[in-house]
């Protein structure tokens, strides 16, 4: 994790003391259920209890001999346990341990992940119900298309992170497994009736299959559930970038005082927590794509998939974490320029209205639905080639051809509002976060 990109509180919780933690947590579990068995006497589960200790020193100093990170674990427990540490990790394999508790650190980093997208989701829908009814131009290609309004837009960014938040809750639920079935998966070494004890303390169900490892499957479901809330802050970000561009300036992110936007150019205002965002999309990506590599491990398991999960899970969660909080500061405090937003609405001289237009000529002049677009068309090459001769509506109401058309209609075509009567039905059908 780069430490600029993550949080103290998630580069904490991917630690390697976090994990260690996890790691004797569980193993302790495990020396539990044997001693309700009779496997260990009550001062042997209490002194495995009080005496395992360790520090990531010792247990990275026995790793450079042993190459093997749970055997330096186990081993740094024992100098400290003593004749009590027999019991630990008894019947089990590396794997029981590894991923039953990276499946607990994966749960604590969905939690986290998911404070920082309602907060997101919070101040993207007071943005939206803010700017409700501030008309904006709508645009498809890149060009003018018709009317919207920027609350319109920036809802529509809300449903999509909420859309999100549903997909992240659906893959925390499929992480919500673990495994303590031995070698190979079989439970040759201990009964299901451990396993069961062990998860349970910790509020996980069985994988019902695991051949050793939990199935990757449902690591690269929580990986795409990241990767798809990061596309999701791509496009909200992207937008924020296009509306902020020079020429426009409807929108801006924030630039705070004492901020620099250039070493050689003092005026520059420059988007850069939004294209950051944007960059750090690609590499949760990237990630996904990793995670998809690592389902097909040889046979009932190899460790392929173990160190680029080392990267991509610490990583993924920290940088979607990070991306969250960065987008609802963005959101919080954007600029909104009204003025430019009108004066973008203008720039096309009406041709934004172009398609109510068609509808008012076809209806009211009552001529073809083909020669009512060949004329609105050429009214509108007309503005384009050369708009001081006149704007679309004007070329309109100067045809004779369109006299039917009264004033009061053409008013009509050409308010904005006109377009948006059916904003607040939009909104009534997003629930509130």
């Amino acid at each position: 994790m780069i430490e600029r990109y993550s949080t103290p509180e998630v580069r904490k919780l991917w630690s390697l003391e976090r994990k260690f933690e996890v790691w004797r947590d569980i193993e302790i579990a495990a020396c539990e259920y044997w001693h309700a068995q009779g496997r260990l006497t009550d001062t042997e589960l209490n002194e495995i209890r009080t005496k395992s200790t360790f520090t990531v020193d010792r247990i990275n100093q026995i790793e450079n001999e042993v190459h093997h990170d749970v055997i330096a674990f186990l081993t740094a427990l024992a100098e400290n346990i003593g004749p009590a540490s027999r019991h630990v990790h008894f019947g089990l394999t590396s794997s029981d341990v590894v991923d039953t508790a990276q499946m607990l650190l994966i749960l604590e980093a969905g939690a986290l992940i998911d404070k920082a997208l309602v907060k997101l989701l919070v101040s993207l829908h007071n943005f939206a119900v803010k700017y409700k009814d501030l008309v904006v131009a709508g645009r498809t290609h890149g060009v003018h298309a018709e009317p919207t309004t920027l609350g319109l837009k920036f809802l529509g960014f809300y449903a999509e992170i909420a859309r999100g938040r549903e997909r992240l809750a659906r893959a925390l639920d499929e992480c919500r497994y673990g495994k303590i079935s031995g070698a190979v998966g079989t439970y040759s070494q201990m009964p299901p009736a451990l396993e069961a004890y062990v998860l349970e303390k910790f509020g996980l169900k069985s994988e019902p299959v695991s051949t050793q490892v939990i199935p990757r499957d449902r690591h690269a479901y929580f990986i795409q559930s990241i990767a798809l809330i990061g596309q999701g802050l791509y496009r909200l970000m992207q937008e924020i970038r296009l509306l902020q561009r020079t020429e426009g300036r409807e929108v801006e992110e924030p630039f705070q005082k004492g901020q620099k936007g250039s070493s050689a150019m003092p005026h520059k205002r420059n988007p850069i927590l939004a294209e950051r965002i944007c960059g750090l999309a690609r590499v949760l990506s990237g990630y996904a794509a990793t995670a998809e590599n690592n389902i097909p491990l040889w046979h009932e398991r190899d460790i392929s998939h173990s160190g680029a999960e080392r990267v991509i899970l610490p990583d993924a969660t920290a940088l979607v974490e990070y991306m969250l909080l960065k987008s609802a500061f963005v959101v919080e405090n954007l600029h909104v320029h009204e003025k430019n937003c009108e004066r973008v609405l203008d720039a096309t001289h009406g041709l934004l209205f172009s398609s109510r237009a068609l509808l008012t000529v076809t209806a009211t002049a009552k001529i073809s639905r083909e020669d009512a677009y060949a004329i609105v068309q050429q009214a509108a090459m007309d503005t384009w080639a050369d708009p001081e001769g006149g704007n679309l509506r004007q070329r309109l109401e100067n045809n004779p051809a369109l006299s039917a058309v009264s004033k009061k209609e053409w008013d009509e075509v050409f308010d904005a509002k006109s377009f948006l009567v059916h904003v607040d039905a939009i909104f009534a059908r997003v629930p509130v976060p």
